[in-house]
């Protein structure tokens, strides 16, 4: 009897931590905290009282002047590595996916990402975008998934796990994507879509895991001298109602919307441009 009353105490606890993290996420791990994006999340998350742990191949804050990303936990960790993934969510109630390349280390390209970079992050040598996009992001669903799962009786118990996609990935949804997709797109590009897409439908597919899938198209502010002469040309094109060209989003934008999907149990699915305006205004 007393075994079944400790397991019964045991069983309670965990149950009441469960629906307590559920209810109110307060430990966020976010990987590519150093980067454009995941910078400016950690920063919100920080100013919104969250327990914040980022993980990067750097680990070292990138803005040392910024009282509130020195509150950050910052972690230096290689995310293809599964332990290093696995240590990193055991504790968390929510995760932030923001590691991103636009050119890879089979692209030909790599030296270009020193000026579109907004963190200046530089490919290494088995930056692929299966590697950097796909099997990172799978080791966190691995990891999260490989968790103890308890019984909701009503709740959700699911992680909040926010992913930064691209705007591309939804070509096959929208008229004339495919088709210029498979008439236009590099191969570069194409691979970096494949790995997106394999991301996102995963994801999907998850019971764990309540998913917030962004796509934003060119995520840029004012220091972002590389991209400002081409935002009016996707600004306008959207506007004209070009379907396979999403309006350009801010950097604050997408990152109050990444804040907004942790902290709303409602947002759920692909976000696009218009869903990360409101988000955000909210």
């Amino acid at each position: 009897m007393k075994i079944f009353n400790s397991l019964l105490l045991a069983y309670t606890v965990a149950t009441t931590t469960a629906f307590s993290s559920s209810a109110s996420p307060k430990r966020v791990t976010v990987f590519g905290g150093t980067g454009y994006v995941g910078s400016q999340v950690c920063e919100r998350l920080i100013k919104k009282g969250y327990d914040v742990t980022a993980v990067s191949r750097r680990g070292e804050n990138p803005k040392p002047s910024n009282d509130h990303l020195s509150q950050v936990n910052w972690v230096k960790g290689d995310a293809t590595d599964k332990n290093v993934v696995k240590s990193a969510v055991k504790d968390c109630d929510a995760v932030v996916h923001a590691i991103g390349l636009l050119f890879d280390v089979d692209s030909g390209l790599t030296n270009l990402n020193t000026i579109v970079s907004g963190s200046g992050s530089q490919a290494g040598e088995e930056s692929t975008y299966d590697n950097i996009t796909r099997k990172t992001m799978f080791n966190v669903m691995d990891a999260i998934e490989s968790r103890l799962s308890l019984p909701s009786f009503g709740g959700d118990n699911r992680v909040p796990v926010c992913f930064v996609s691209a705007a591309e990935a939804g070509w096959p949804d929208v008229t004339g994507g495919e088709f210029v997709e498979s008439k236009f797109a590099p191969e570069w590009l194409r691979r970096y879509l494949i790995a997106k897409r394999a991301v996102e439908s995963r994801l999907s597919e998850s019971s764990k895991i309540r998913s917030c899938i962004y796509r934003p198209s060119l995520i840029w502010d004012w220091t972002k001298f590389d991209v400002l002469p081409v935002i009016p040309v996707f600004n306008i094109a959207n506007k004209v109602g070009v379907p396979f060209v999403d309006k350009t989003v801010r950097v604050e934008t997408l990152a109050d919307a990444i804040v907004q999907g942790i902290e709303d149990g409602e947002v759920e699915g692909v976000q696009r441009f218009m869903q990360m305006e409101e988000l955000a205004s909210r």
